[in-house]
């Protein structure tokens, strides 16, 4: 989610979700000022949004035959699971959204690809989602917010722990956190008391977001240079550009914790 909305061109029928176009990129918006996500028109499985890229970081960290497994909290305009099913074919999807309305926008309007063995969406509440199950998976993405910007129960130290309890051997949880008003560092220290330390801050996004790592198993030092080697690799296999988020959290740096 960032920034203030373009000009709206159609309200939806009995619901406060709307969207809008401008200049060839189509934006979601829960009936307030803040996007909730974006789709370039001409290139659907792009990520348009800079933190949605930025989401995708675990990428350069793992072979490309991972995941096999991810689970998404907010579905939003379904950027990340259009990307990842277009160019992570192996991977089985498992979204959890809490208005079904969400839903549908997302089908009419986003392209969302239609469920079946490699996708699979719940109505559900995120929180009471990773309570119920005992499932674990190697990629965890959580993405919601209210209209006001405001993540609620996804956002607590008992979320974070049932997020690391449910991340595979080696997996990676990633969060979208909102940093304007309040800033980031309590959502951070809530997710280092969870991971046990095991969390990296990318810098922060120009629309004001920050986007947290966290993980299992051992900490580890990747070296800059095969950092951007992997993001020149991921981007001549999928188009993802992420050098200037490596140039961005290495500086001047040889090593980076992750």
């Amino acid at each position: 989610m960032k920034g203030r909305a373009p000009p709206r061109l159609n309200l939806l029928p009995r619901s406060s979700i709307e969207v809008s176009e401008e200049a060839g990129v189509r934006y979601l918006h829960f009936g307030s000022h803040w996007i909730q996500g974006a789709m370039r028109i001409a290139r659907p499985h792009a990520l348009e949004l800079d933190y949605t890229r930025d989401m995708m970081f675990p990428l350069l960290l793992r072979p490309a035959s991972w995941p096999r497994s991810v689970l998404q909290v907010g579905l939003g305009a379904a950027s990340l699971t259009r990307f990842l099913h277009r160019h992570r074919p192996r991977a089985a999807q498992t979204i959890i959204e809490l208005d079904p309305a969400v839903i549908g926008v997302a089908q009419q309007a986003f392209k969302l690809p239609a469920e079946g063995p490699r996708l699979r969406i719940e109505i559900n509440d995120g929180f009471d989602y990773l309570v119920a199950t005992d499932r674990t998976f190697d990629l965890i993405l959580v993405d919601g917010f209210d209209a006001q910007g405001r993540a609620g129960a996804l956002d607590t130290l008992p979320f974070y722990c049932n997020v690391e309890a449910h991340l595979a051997d080696d997996g990676f949880a990633v969060v979208n956190l909102l940093s304007r008003n309040r800033g980031a560092r309590a959502s951070i220290e809530r997710m280092r008391a969870a991971f046990r330390d095991r969390v990296l801050a990318l810098p922060t996004c120009a629309s004001g977001n920050v986007v947290a790592l966290a993980m299992r198993g051992d900490p580890a030092r990747i070296g800059a240079p095969a950092l951007r080697a992997a993001a020149t690799a991921l981007k001549r296999a999928t188009g993802l550009d992420l050098a200037t988020t490596v140039k961005r959290l290495a500086g001047g740096r040889a090593e980076i914790p992750i």
